[in-house]
């Protein structure tokens, strides 16, 4: 028997009145309230009390942020060619890198003395913030007063699988639950209907972490990304087998629940109740997801803004989904798009036109996004986060050194990524990296502190939202991580 089901053996009935509302005023209540009434994060265990997995729980305190878009560039895309400009390491393109950073480090593909390379891309300054962004970006300007750029991230993994799975889960290993997980753990789903956390995948592959990257980790299973596709059935197996209509449908999954209540009232087990909760959001999800993942029912101008193209899976179709999906209260809406690992390694990996072709296909649908959600009166309540896991670096990569294709090597040092809406600061660029881009040489990010400020937008402490496995609580941020209060409105 679990720890926590041999703790119950133990309450007294002054700790049962003490942790539950009592009587048909309590249930009364509960039910006016769709299960806030029972809801709340003072601590770890209030989560695991609520009935529901799913019930919509209230915040540590006011939120900034009610729902996240994290858009994910698997790879890491170069951004001292996109958002970092440095025309001293322009200057010095060409000159052996200095030793003093090379000097006891370690490099994914390049070894010996690299050479300098300072970005082929034109830059500009936008909007009131002055914002810099390179030529291979031509619609985000439009959206520059919305963006808050951070230019001084840094982590500690320099390989993708790794740093992914630290970005995203807190720990460079597998087995910790996802930042979603973590989000709808902490605040379960506005709509009851639809899953708190959805997954889309473009660009034709997985990100290296895997399924890992949306996993719950040692949290019940209900919180779990949902993946979604933006071809063919939104969801494997959604739809009913042949033969079997919502009705039998319907009188199956009734006695199957009917067994699930039986064991867990006789073993008191969480994951019963989340198998409970999954088989019903199953059955609402064939009727809702199929709705929500519809992008056909969007207007002509709106489709043509974003680029989309109803019935393929691209990233501009999942760009639309997503402010779709939050317009009807999922939580966390992850995007991932591959191929951004610029090493250079064929034109397509290159500084010049396949960063310029790769940028076409997100820069758009993107600028797109934001602009939507701001006509809507959504941007305000929603964050929308970019990046990828780590940075490249301002040197040309070692086994594309004699090519004329540019290419960049992993770099963990320092990276831009950028935010937009959720209570942050627009047209705004937090942190400063050193001349020629080796190292954070003001209001350094490092990747636990970024969680702990998306945490705190979303109005949660990232040290009270916490989980006991295997005798220790454990929360998304390890035991690092303070709030960047600069970034935020």
């Amino acid at each position: 028997m679990k720890i926590q089901n041999q703790k119950i053996l133990f309450d007294t009935r002054r700790h049962f009145l003490k942790k539950c509302p009592v009587g048909l005023g309590g249930i009364y209540l509960a039910s006016q309230m769709g299960g806030l009434a029972n809801a709340s994060l003072a601590n770890a265990s209030d989560v695991d009390d609520v009935t529901n997995p799913n019930a919509q729980r209230n915040p540590h305190f006011a939120a900034k942020a009610k729902n996240v878009i994290y858009i994910h560039l698997a790879g890491s895309p170069p951004t001292l060619d996109l958002l970092d400009y440095k025309p001293e390491l322009v200057k010095r393109t060409g000159e052996d890198c200095p030793d003093e950073f090379l000097a006891g480090r370690r490099f994914a593909f390049t070894t010996g003395k690299p050479k300098l390379l300072g970005t082929p891309r034109k830059f500009k300054q936008h909007g009131d913030g002055g914002v810099w962004m390179s030529d291979a970006l031509p619609n985000l300007p439009k959206v520059a007063d919305e963006l808050c750029v951070i230019r001084s991230m840094h982590t500690d993994q320099f390989n993708h699988a790794p740093a992914q799975l630290f970005l995203l889960t807190g720990s460079p290993r597998q087995g910790r639950p996802s930042f979603g997980s973590w989000v709808t753990y902490g605040l379960g789903s506005e709509n009851e209907d639809l899953p708190g956390f959805v997954v889309l995948n473009s660009g034709g592959s997985n990100p290296s972490a895997g399924k890992n990257a949306w996993g719950n980790g040692f949290l019940p299973s209900v919180y779990q990304g949902v993946q979604c596709r933006s071809k063919g059935d939104p969801v494997l197996y959604v739809n009913n087998p042949k033969g079997m209509s919502r009705q039998l449908r319907r009188k199956t999954l009734d006695a199957i629940n009917e067994l699930n209540a039986l064991q867990a009232q006789s073993l008191g087990s969480p994951e019963t109740r989340t198998r409970i909760a999954q088989y019903e959001l199953a059955y609402r999800m064939q009727v809702s997801v199929p709705e929500v993942m519809n992008i056909n029912d969007e207007s002509k101008e709106t489709i043509e803004a974003y680029g989309a193209k109803p019935g393929e899976a691209t990233f501009a179709n999942n760009c639309l989904l997503a402010r779709r999906l939050v317009e009807k209260g999922t939580r966390f809406v992850q995007l991932f798009d591959w191929g951004w690992d610029f090493h250079g390694t064929n034109a397509s990996r290159g500084l010049k036109g396949g960063l310029s072709a790769k940028c076409a296909s997100m820069d758009h649908p993107v600028t797109a996004l934001i602009q939507d959600l701001k006509k809507r009166g959504l941007l305000d309540e929603t964050l929308v986060i970019w990046g990828g896991e780590f940075g490249r670096t301002p040197f040309r990569e070692g086994r594309t050194a004699k090519s004329q294709v540019l290419g960049r090597d992993h770099y963990p040092d320092c990276y831009s990524i950028f935010m937009a809406g959720g209570g942050v600061k627009g047209g705004y660029t937090h942190g400063e990296t050193d001349e020629l881009g080796f190292k954070v040489a003001r209001d350094g990010v490092h990747v636990h502190d970024y969680q702990a400020t998306v945490l705190h937008l979303l109005g949660m402490d990232h040290e009270r939202l916490t989980h006991r496995f295997q005798g220790r609580d454990y929360r998304l941020t390890d035991v690092h991580g303070e709030v960047v209060h600069d970034i935020i409105a």
